[in-house]
């Protein structure tokens, strides 16, 4: 009966508890992480103020033949630099910058204050509007001729390339690094920027519809995915009950089963954020785009790599710190087993009336003492049994003639003393 109670118990833990052990550590984790403010609202903060420093040393380095090897695209850079005008001075001409670190990094704050619970949730709607005027303003037609001005001539494969272009846009094309017409340069040039612009959303809603969340929302979401737990400990504990035979194997099979339902989760967490950051050395060499070098795209990787390192970190860490929650909590388990096992086993001991032990020095003397009870019991046996025999045969003797009386003289003798 315990054999088959045990086996029904694996049974409901290891194919209904286990998995929802294991997806609800990932869906708390990715949720703690997901709708936090740090992930939301800060991190592209960082990364705006950063993105006109990380566009100069990418214009840089990108001339340096060393590092880009590909002719045609160390061209452009080269054709860039003689233009005059800087990444970081361009996008402040066309006011790129002041839209960044002003408009888009307060809907931000806004973001930020609503997740942290500093503000009541209400719609937040980041335009961007501006962002698709400021790309089709006439600086950058007249930034880009200036570039083109600065390449050599092209002949009929290259120009025939630029007219392919301008009529199909660029795709997965390279854009040659040479003067075509201009009329047919500035056509396939805005036809790319229109194509560009075309594929953005005027506007992005965040917290719509949203009702007023206490403590903030990034706290609140958090702890109500946290009661998703209380699906796997459900059946964990029906499991371990059916199983158990004592307090202790309760706890046993409640801590195990714990444990290796956690488990499983931090492993694939924990590989699959460094087999994430690994991957990303060789993105570079699997891209299907043709449009920039390969040498460009690793440039881009090195330069900007602690985005998506902090993107990857910020994702799975928090699952990875849950599952470890979760795994300590299956060792206290079991580790409150191991304290359980005992206490009955010392209840038991003390409440048997057990004999008192007996010492090695005193065991001769208490085994010759009984000896000696059996032997006067033994000896009171025998005197008995003969007092009884006497008896016996004292009773059987054959009376005397004196002893017999006769009952008529015995009358006669008793009548006068009653008299």
């Amino acid at each position: 009966m315990t054999a088959v109670r045990k086996i029904i118990a694996l049974l409901i833990i290891v194919l209904i508890g286990l998995p929802i052990l294991f997806g609800v550590v990932w869906v708390v984790g990715l949720t703690k992480a997901t709708v936090s403010s740090e992930f939301i609202s800060e991190l592209p903060q960082e990364i705006i103020r950063e993105i006109p420093e990380i566009a100069e040393e990418i214009f840089e380095e990108g001339q340096n033949e060393r590092v880009i090897r590909d002719e045609n695209t160390r061209a452009w850079f080269r054709a860039a630099a003689e233009a005059g005008v800087s990444p970081k001075q361009l996008m402040a001409d066309i006011g790129l910058l002041d839209w960044l670190e002003y408009e888009l990094a307060e809907s931000l704050d806004e973001v930020g204050e609503v997740l942290r619970g500093e503000r009541r949730a209400r719609p937040i709607t980041i335009d961007l509007r501006p962002l698709k005027d400021i790309l089709m303003r006439d600086e950058i037609d007249q930034y880009l001729m200036r570039v083109l001005e600065k390449l050599p001539p092209c002949d009929e494969e290259k120009e025939r390339q630029w007219i392919q272009i301008g009529r199909w846009g660029l795709e997965d094309r390279e854009l040659p690094a040479c003067r075509p017409d201009m009329e047919v340069a500035r056509e396939a040039l805005m036809e790319w920027r229109m194509d560009a612009v075309a594929e953005m959303e005027n506007e992005v809603d965040i917290f719509e519809d949203v009702e007023f969340i206490p403590f903030g929302m990034s706290r609140a979401l958090t702890v109500l995915s946290s009661f998703l737990f209380v699906f796997p400990a459900l059946f964990i504990f029906i499991g371990s009950l059916i199983a158990a035979t004592s307090p202790a194997s309760f706890f046993r099979w409640s801590g195990v089963s714990t444990f290796l339902g956690a488990l499983p989760a931090l492993l694939l967490a924990f590989f699959v954020k460094h087999i994430s950051l690994w991957g990303l050395r060789y993105v570079p060499w699997y891209s299907d785009s043709t449009t920039w070098s390969t040498d460009l795209h690793e440039l881009i990787l090195e330069k900007t790599s602690w985005i998506p390192m902090r993107i990857i970190d910020q994702i799975f860490s928090p699952v990875v710190t849950v599952a470890a929650i979760v795994c300590v909590l299956g060792i206290v388990l079991f580790a409150i087993s191991l304290m359980v096992r005992n206490k009955p086993r010392r209840k038991a001991i003390t409440s048997v009336q057990a004999p008192p032990p007996v010492s090695l020095e005193k065991a001769p003397e208490e085994e010759a003492s009984q000896k000696a009870e059996l032997t006067e019991k033994a000896e009171e046996e025998v005197e008995e049994a003969e007092e009884q025999e006497f008896e016996k045969l004292e009773g059987e003797k054959p009376k005397t003639p004196a002893d017999e009386t006769p009952e008529s003289e015995q009358d006669e003798s008793e009548e006068p003393e009653k008299k």
